[in-house]
């Protein structure tokens, strides 16, 4: 293999690049749109696009695409090639301006939630010059926005640098005020991707991981996750053969892939990169995606992304490492070695406070899915209530704060393990906690919620934007103040004192803390189709048009494409059981039930009857009638949600299609017990987990 220095970027046209190829002159104009945001003067977009294309034919591109993501979560492309034909017969490789920052697919058929009807097919992309370009399987693939032909924004990048402008503008405000010369601050996120690797032979064979992405089916084996030996345990030949084409592929694309391990459930692994620019990140993550699925084909292996592929152990997150920095490389959340006389850190740490608990709605809309909701709330999975972890130094300094008294500070001291041949080392500021949706950690904050298959662009929004609100309305009040300082400290004990209900550094597992969060008054949207419509309530709809995140038609279209989501999403999965149930669990179970049949008659008659299997035969008998029947009336209930519309649709889904799927799984699996494994119609979890 080449060295990792050598390959890391090799396939990404960036600032070294544009460098070599591209005069002083257009080199810094080019700079100093990607750094500072400025537009991008024509005749230096005609040579960026010249040098693009040169640079990508050298490495054997034939096409380029405007790569982008609209609102299916994943992203999209349309290819096309650089020929340009001469009068002669004869073709040269060219590349325009024009076809760099524009281009014009066609929009007819992807969700836009109202925004415009299905013959309004005309939409744009525009690039976005601060995600450089990439080759991606021989085309150049230029990250771009998506918008309609009326400038709605129809995808999820857009109102991503939207929210990025918007908390750069809130955060300078605050940073002058202490003094502070920064031109620019940026959100960074570095998102840590989860996943299952299994047999794509036993992945093909199950219709429900094929159509789904999870097992609609499936009885526990007796060994899954009870003795903790698959996390951060020995990687399997085929795992490490996986990342290590893995890596190679991401280090190409410029991606920072750092950690890898196994995860705490059987078959599941998770990559950690490190964190960069949030609209580089969330492309980046896209890619990751993308790039694992297509890295386990070729091995042979399928690579699920689901949020809860297999029921009873471990799902799939993506946790969202999230912080502010300055163009100066400095960490607006880095406590220092004395927090509690850090304002500048205090009062930034004020404003996550203040939004997680003015917007915990938001941001549990923000990972509001179908699929999130089988994972949130146990194995590793923060609940559903959005609650802060800031550990007990940093509350205890709020609390002196409050009070109005001086910090009684407690020496951190170091780790003392009783071996004296190994080294004691610092204790860091706070613990982790597992089980917090919303988590600080050292000088970022970690967000748990978002599930393994989301696009992170959604998320990243929310907390770009409520974090902006936060500074605004801090930045409004001591940009005024005769007495700085003074204002300062009533900022800061006024937030906590307001805001301290969102802290909690304790289990959040524990039911005692459900009733807590009640008397706190915090919400608890236990399903996507209770949490989404209240996108629409004023208060956010008011953040978002403020900050000019989003128009109040893009809001909307927001709600109408996660509702309906969830609703298709949940009508295949009850389709793909049904089918399952009736063409392969079902057949297989009568066939073994005849050769049980075939066998209590059989030693009847010889005068030797079997109890064991006559009682075998009418408990799969009795399952099985009650299969049928619950297959009959979840087939009844699909039938009721023709002509329904969200939230009405959605409802109905949560309170009662779901249910009625739970429980009709409860008899497939009960006879996948019984059943004799060599008439079971697919591999089983014990199959799946542990034979690759």
């Amino acid at each position: 293999m080449t060295s990792v220095p050598e390959i890391f970027g090799s396939m990404v046209f960036g600032l070294s690049e544009m460098k070599a190829r591209l005069n002083h002159a257009e080199y810094s104009s080019l700079e100093k749109t990607i750094k500072e945001g400025t537009p991008l003067e024509p005749s230096v977009a005609d040579a960026v696009a010249k040098a693009m294309k040169d640079w990508a034919v050298g490495k054997g591109a034939t096409h380029y695409s405007h790569w982008f993501q609209p609102m299916t979560g994943i992203t999209a492309e349309k290819h096309d090639s650089f020929i340009s034909p001469h009068p002669d017969g004869s073709v040269s490789m060219e590349f325009s301006g024009k076809s760099l920052i524009t281009s014009e697919p066609d929009a007819s058929s992807f969700p836009s939630g109202g925004l415009r009807a299905t013959f309004e097919a005309r939409g744009y992309t525009a690039w976005d010059p601060t995600s450089f370009a990439f080759i991606k399987d021989g085309t150049l693939c230029i990250p771009t926005a998506f918008c309609s032909y009326d400038g709605d924004a129809l995808d999820k990048k857009t109102p991503l640098l939207r929210s990025m402008n918007a908390v750069n503008t809130q955060a300078l405000r605050v940073l002058r005020l202490f003094g502070r010369e920064a031109r620019r601050v940026s959100p960074t996120a570095g998102a840590e991707q989860e996943y299952f690797l299994i047999s794509r032979e036993n992945f093909n064979a199950r219709r429900d991981l094929v159509y789904t992405g999870r097992t609609l089916f499936g009885a526990r084996p007796p060994k899954s996750q009870q003795l903790d030996d698959h996390y951060s345990g020995h990687i399997r030949i085929h795992a490490a053969a996986f990342m290590k084409e893995l890596d190679e592929e991401l280090w190409k694309l410029g991606i920072l892939a750092k950690t890898e391990h196994n995860e705490a459930a059987p078959a599941q692994h998770e990559l950690a990169p490190i964190f960069t620019v949030a609209n580089v990140s969330c492309d980046q993550n896209q890619l990751v995606m993308e790039t694992m699925r297509k890295v386990a084909k070729r091995q042979g292996l399928a690579c699920l992304l689901h949020e809860k592929p297999f029921d009873g152990i471990n799902g799939s997150g993506k946790h969202v490492n999230w912080s502010l920095m300055t163009d100066k490389g400095e960490s607006l959340f880095d406590p220092g070695t004395t927090p509690e006389a850090n304002a500048q850190f205090l009062l930034f740490l004020c404003a996550v406070i203040k939004a997680v608990d003015d917007y915990q709605d938001l941001l549990r809309i923000s990972v509001a899915t179908s699929t999130n909701d089988r994972r949130l709330g146990a194995l590793e999975a923060p609940p559903a209530i959005v609650s802060i972890f800031i550990g007990d130094e940093l509350m205890a300094i709020l609390d002196a704060i409050e009070r109005g008294v001086t910090y009684d500070k407690k020496e951190r001291g170091v780790i003392q393990v009783g071996v004296d041949t190994l080294p004691s080392f610092p204790r860091d500021a706070t613990d982790r906690n597992r089980t917090s949706p919303f988590a600080f950690t050292s000088n970022r904050f970690e967000f748990r919620m978002p599930g393994s298959s989301l696009s992170i662009s959604g998320p990243n929004t929310v907390i770009n934007t409520i974090v902006a609100e936060s500074l605004r309305v801090f930045a409004d009040e001591l940009e005024g103040a005769a007495d700085f300082s003074g204002a300062l400290v009533s900022v800061i004990r006024r937030t906590i004192s307001e805001h301290r209900r969102i802290i909690f550094n304790g289990n959040g597992y524990d039911e005692e803390w459900v009733k807590e969060a009640e008397k706190r008054g915090l919400s608890n949207y236990r399903t996507a189709a209770e949490a989404i419509p209240h996108m629409l309530d004023k208060k956010n709809v008011e953040l978002f048009t403020r900050h000019g995140i989003y128009t109040e038609r893009e809001i909307a279209s927001r709600c109408a494409i996660q509702l309906g989501t969830y609703c298709r999403t949940l009508g295949i999965e009850a389709g793909t059981m049904l089918e399952m149930t009736r063409k392969d669990i079902l057949p297989a179970v009568f066939r073994y039930a005849k050769t049980l049949a075939d066998g209590v008659a059989s030693k009847k008659a010889a005068g030797a009857p079997s109890k064991g299997e006559s009682s075998l035969l009418s408990r799969i008998a009795a399952l099985s009638d009650s299969l049928a029947e619950k297959a009959d009336g979840l087939e009844a209930l699909i039938g009721k949600t023709r002509g329904m519309e969200p939230p009405e649709l959605s409802l109905f889904y949560s309170k009662t299609v779901i249910p009625a799927m739970d429980a009709l799984r409860a008899d497939a699996d009960a006879l996948e017990t019984l059943t004799d494994g060599l008439e079971w119609p697919f591999p089983t979890y014990g199959t799946l987990l542990y034979r690759v």
